[in-house]
């Protein structure tokens, strides 16, 4: 008995730092990718890679599978309204692998099934480092059936593991993002201390990744982009304080108390408000030392 089988083809929209590298992944595989993206350079970058279209419409006409790499909720309104709902085939499945607020992806499945397609959502963790190395974490939210059939072509781009119901995805993966921005302002305050205490950054790491205090902060953010002061993670700080408003909103919604997520969350916009929403979100450290007399 054989497994769920690739797509012969797929409509893949969004082809920025993330989706350039998924979708050479996907047509690496075999699979026929015809994709958009609103920034015609991104498509000639992958000239000769994917079939290029002139529309949303045009990516989703007549395809099984149709894959969003969009910036947040509202960029994902905005193309399924732009034409995508309509030029969807009956039985089709929408696969929203952007990051977008869980409550309002389950509002959008039912506009699908209205449709008569099928919405999954299966967003990604792992950065641009993941994406063009296909170790993605994926965190699929959807029917278990379609979630198993997809399978093969979700592991085309990385590790994909169903989650639960569709919008289930979404919310890991924002809750993920909480998780993860409060470790790595914890670390960098932290670390920061050690340093004007007189401790060497390098030797701290070393330390403390043996030690209880390690996460991907320090064993990844810190070694790889702020002591070589490079900051090219390739997450921006912008969709990073995206990223823990949505969990912030899920977590109220639930009726935790979410006291540390709150400040998170605005120390990450008080960071945006220095920065800029474009810089790397590693530039945390560049925040908390010039809010610190550095």
């Amino acid at each position: 008995m054989t497994g769920p089988a690739l797509p012969s083809v797929v409509g893949f929209v969004g082809l920025g730092r993330m989706g350039d590298p998924m979708a050479r992944h996907v047509a690496a595989g075999g699979v026929a990718v015809r994709a958009f993206d609103a920034d015609p350079a991104a498509l000639r970058r992958l000239d000769g890679v994917v079939t290029s279209v002139g529309s949303v419409a045009e990516a989703a006409e007549g395809m099984p599978v149709v894959i969003l790499m969009l910036p947040d909720s509202d960029v994902v309104d905005a193309v399924v309204g732009d034409g995508l709902l309509d030029a969807l085939e009956p039985g089709a499945v929408l696969v929203d692998m952007s990051s977008s607020e869980p409550l309002r992806t389950r509002e959008l499945a039912g506009r699908v099934a209205d449709a008569g397609a099928e919405l999954v959502d299966a967003p990604v963790s792992g950065g641009v480092r993941g994406a063009e190395a296909a170790t993605l974490a994926i965190m699929v939210g959807g029917d278990e059936v379609t979630a198993r059939r997809l399978g093969p072509l979700l592991a085309s781009m990385g590790r994909p593991r169903r989650v639960g119901d569709v919008g289930a995805g979404h919310a890991l993966k924002a809750l993920n993002n909480l998780m993860s921005a409060a470790n790595l302002l914890a670390a960098s305050e932290a670390l920061l201390a050690g340093q004007r205490f007189g401790l060497d950054p390098a030797v701290m790491l070393e330390v403390v990744n043996g030690a209880s205090g390690r996460s991907n902060g320090t064993e990844t953010k810190w070694p790889d982009h702020v002591l070589p002061g490079t900051f090219g993670s390739g997450f921006t700080a912008g969709l990073m304080a995206k990223d823990v408003r949505i969990a912030l909103g899920l977590i109220e919604a639930t009726g935790i108390r979410g006291g540390v997520a709150g400040e998170v969350v605005d120390r990450w916009r008080a960071a945006v408000e220095l920065l800029g929403p474009a810089a790397d979100h590693t530039e945390i450290v560049r925040y908390l030392q010039r809010t610190s007399g550095e």
